[in-house]
Parts: structure tokens; C-alpha cells; sequence
């Protein structure tokens, strides 16, 4: 049974499908296709981001996708993300006119008049990051994006967005799964009413990114144990997938599993026919071993 119909509140206008199609490390090339498939297979959330160089083809694929079923735009939540610059990487941070300029980049690769998510990737801004969110907060009043938010943020850096009374994220997009769950984090957020998207839901996963050309940074202590959850899922008679992306429908997250093999993109969105026990998902909190493998989270005790 599909998941295309739940949603997650993100803000007073706006519904975010619970499961979405990430398209990290997939090539410019292959997106089209993917994005066409992932429509057809009933995903209705399609997430991409600046910086995966991959949006023309996104947009090719959403554009293929809605002619193909007979859909139109707004049945579909599309996202993307800024990216912020990075000045350890040599790179100067986005000011608040590149901001704006680099939506409207993102918009024409996309061949989209909008977006329904606008995040900035991370918070690697630095002294401009207040000035990249107040140009989302002008590109939301603009209507280029729909919604707004932030991505890898953690609480000293949504601290700091408070602190200079700006209006709150509606999102923050961040590594979530039962070995990195960050309890006090979406505490925080939730009593800010910010909605949390998961990403690397599947890092658990013995296959997780062993392919050729993907980027596997799993360190051996996130390795360890990998057939837990395969064990877990067999006992529902569903996929070690499956049950990694039902813990975070269950916990409220949105995710968004990536795959090019249309039966997976069909398996990964067929979450609505089991419910994970409450004991297991007891045992599930006792799993988490701190804050995962992202690359841009950082030190959350520094704000740049």
C-alpha cells in the first residue's frame, strides 16, 4: 500500500509528502529518467539541491513525469537547496543579492516558477548565514518558495536565527536514523514547530553506498551490527528498507530514500502496510550512537 497520500504539516499553507525521491549521486544524465519513474511509481516529492549538479535533469524528469500520468504542478512538492559557500573550502559565502540570485538559477534549471522547499544546505554561511536566511524570507514573500528552511542546522545555529528575532525554519533537513536520532535536537525543533525531513534514513543498511561511484564515509562503528534491522524487518515480512523508512514515517519524519531500480522506488514507497510495535520501537531509542556521518553538521558547540 502506498504512502504518496500522507503528508506532515510544514507550515499554515503547505503539506509535505512523507516520502520523497532523493536524487544525491544521481548523475545529470540519469535523472530524467529516474524522476520520470519516480512520478510514475506514485512519488509525489521530489528533492534535489544546487550543489548535486543534477537539477536541469530533475526538472526534465518532473516535466516528463507530470505530462506522462496527466499531473499537474501542484500535485507535486519539489525541493531544492542553496548552496551557501563554504569559506574552508576556498569559497566565499553567499550574500543576501546571490542568494536571491542563485533561486532563480535553481528555478530556471529546473524550469520551475517555484519552489515548494527552499533550504539552505548548510550552515557553512559563516558571517553571511543571517543574511542568507533573511533572503529566503524575501524569495518566501516573493513566492519563488512555497515553504523555507535549513539543512544540517543544529540547535546553535537555529539559536542564532531566534536570537535576531527572524522568523523560525518551517524545516530542517538532517541525517535521522536509529543510530543517529538526535533526541534533543527534534525536541527543540518541535517546540518550534519545525518540521523535520530525514536524510541517509537507509545508512544502516550492510549495503548502504557500496556501489561504485558512491561516496561511502559509514566509519566501522556504524558498520558494526548491520543485520539488526534486516532481522527486525524479516519479522514483519518487509525490507530491511522498508523498516528503516517506517521508523522515520513513525517518529514523524519525512524520507527520502533514492534508488534507480523501479521495483525498490515501488518497495520504498509501499510503507503503509505494517505498523512497527511500540516495544520494538522502544528498543529501536537504545540503538543511537550519536551524530552520524554527516559532513556538515560539525561541531555543534561552533557556529561557523
Amino acid at each position: 500500500m502506498s504512502m504518496s497520500h500522507l503528508t506532515f504539516p510544514v507550515n499554515s499553507t503547505t503539506q509535505l509528502p512523507a516520502v520523497g525521491f532523493g536524487t544525491y549521486l544521481i548523475e545529470q544524465d540519469d535523472a530524467a529518467q529516474a524522476v520520470q519513474a519516480a512520478i510514475s511509481a506514485g512519488y509525489r516529492h521530489i528533492d534535489t539541491a544546487a550543489v548535486y549538479n543534477n537539477e536541469q535533469g530533475v526538472g526534465e524528469g518532473i516535466r516528463q513525469g507530470l505530462a506522462s500520468n496527466g499531473l499537474s504542478r501542484n500535485s507535486l512538492f519539489v525541493t531544492t537547496k542553496l548552496w551557501p559557500g563554504a569559506a574552508e573550502w576556498g569559497e566565499k559565502p553567499k550574500t543576501f543579492e546571490q542568494t536571491l540570485e542563485a533561486c532563480e538559477n535553481s528555478l530556471h534549471l529546473l524550469g520551475l516558477d517555484y519552489i515548494d522547499l527552499y533550504l539552505i544546505h548548510s550552515p557553512h554561511g559563516g558571517s553571511q548565514r543571517l543574511n542568507e536566511w533573511k533572503a529566503l524570507l524575501e524569495l518566501q514573500k516573493m513566492g519563488k518558495a512555497r515553504s523555507i528552511g535549513v539543512s544540517n542546522y543544529s540547535q546553535i545555529h537555529l539559536d542564532e536565527i531566534e536570537a535576531a528575532g527572524l522568523p523560525m525554519p518551517d524545516v530542517n533537513q538532517i541525517e535521522l536514523h536509529p543510530w543517529s536520532q538526535k533526541s534533543d535536537l527534534i525536541q527543540y525543533m518541535r517546540d518550534r514547530n519545525i518540521t523535520p525531513i530525514a536524510y541517509s534514513s537507509l545508512a544502516p543498511l550492510s549495503t548502504w553506498r557500496t556501489g561504485a561511484g558512491q561516496d561511502s564515509a559509514k566509519p566501522d562503528e556504524l558498520k558494526a551490527g548491520d543485520t539488526v534491522f534486516a532481522e527486525m524487518a524479516a519479522s514483519y515480512g518487509v525490507t530491511e528498507a522498508q523498516f528503516l523508512l517506517r521508523w522515520g514515517i513513525q517518529n514523524g519524519y519525512a524520507v527520502l530514500p533514492k534508488s534507480l531500480n523501479p521495483v525498490r522506488m515501488r518497495q520504498n514507497l509501499d510503507l503503509a502496510g505494517f505498523d512497527i510495535k511500540p516495544a520494538d520501537m522502544d528498543l529501536i531509542r537504545y540503538m543511537d550512537r550519536g551524530a552520524g556521518i554527516a559532513w556538515s553538521m560539525g561541531d555543534p558547540t561552533k557556529v561557523s
